[in-house]
Parts: C-alpha cells; structure tokens; sequence
C-alpha cells in the first residue's frame, strides 16, 4: 500500500509551476502540479498516455488547435506525443498521471 496527499506541503513558486512527485506505483507516477495564475507550461507532449485532473483552481489546456477551459473536478486523458500547453486563469493544482516508464525529470524540463 502506497499513500499520498495532494493538499499536504503546497508550494506556490511566484516564478513557475512547482512538480511534485506525490507517489510511484506498478505501472504509473502521481505528479502533483501547482500553478499560480498567468503561468504556463509551453508546449510539449509526453512519449506515453497521461491523464490530468483538476483538483482546484481552472487552467486553459490548449490542444488539437483547440483551447479547451479545465476546472476542478474536470479530467482528460491524452495518447502519447499528442502536444499540449497550460495557462493557468486560477491558481490551480493539478493532478498528473504519467506511465511509469516516464520521468518526472521531462515534466520539470517543461516549467524550467
């Protein structure tokens, strides 16, 4: 048994999203990402599926020349090499699933 917390030990960097590895399972990686409001996390694409969870705050999630509004309790989950972007419109914390043969080293790479 494994557990984690997504609302324990938030930071909010003023400069940039912060990641957080919450918990690695069998098969996938928990990433915990905060975000302030007006920042963003340039486009990139994962090399496996992900899928993202709202847990608060609202993000514009641009993907397929489409920008679709994410707020708290929405889901979505994208194929591998499918590029994305975020721009946070509220501060947000999102939960990320990567498979685990992901890094979380590619997902800080994003913000930095």
């Amino acid at each position: 048994m494994i557990t984690a917390s997504i609302t324990k030990n938030i930071t909010y960097k003023e400069d940039k999203p912060t990641i957080t590895l919450l918990m690695e399972t069998e098969t996938t990686k928990e990433i915990r990402v905060v975000m302030r409001k007006g920042q963003e996390m340039k486009e990139h694409s994962a090399p496996k599926p992900i899928v993202i969870e709202m847990f608060e705050g609202e993000i514009n999630f641009g993907v397929n020349k489409k920008v679709l509004n994410l707020k708290k309790g929405d889901l979505i989950a994208l194929d591998a090499n499918l590029p994305h972007d975020l721009v946070c419109t509220e501060d947000a914390i999102v939960r990320l699933t990567l498979a685990k043969a992901d890094s979380i080293k590619r997902v800080n790479d994003v913000v930095s």
